[in-house]
């Protein structure tokens, strides 16, 4: 089985979504949920894919950028997210 996983991250995907989306990305801007790793996941996915079809028409172009979407664990960079802000809060004691 080939690893797959691409800089310390699940995948490729999951690696350059983190990066290009979300680093420096602050959740409690948005009001989303840090309490729940899987309520935090779902909402950065809608997120994502907002952005996606608010910033692109109809088309091929579109449909692969949310296809590869589809590839993101977005359980892991929600669990990435949570552990930031907790050791943010954590510093600032």
């Amino acid at each position: 089985m080939a690893d797959t996983t691409c800089n310390g991250w699940t995948n490729y995907a999951t690696w350059r979504v983190n990066l290009e989306m979300f680093d420096g990305f602050d959740p409690r801007e948005y009001g989303f949920d840090l309490s729940s790793h899987y309520e935090l996941a779902k909402e950065l996915k809608e997120y994502a894919e907002s952005a996606i079809e608010d910033s692109s028409s109809d088309g091929l172009a579109r449909d692969y950028a949310l296809a590869f979407l589809s590839s993101v664990n977005w359980y892991e960079i929600a669990k990435h997210m949570i552990e930031d802000f907790a050791d943010e809060n954590c510093a600032a004691e």
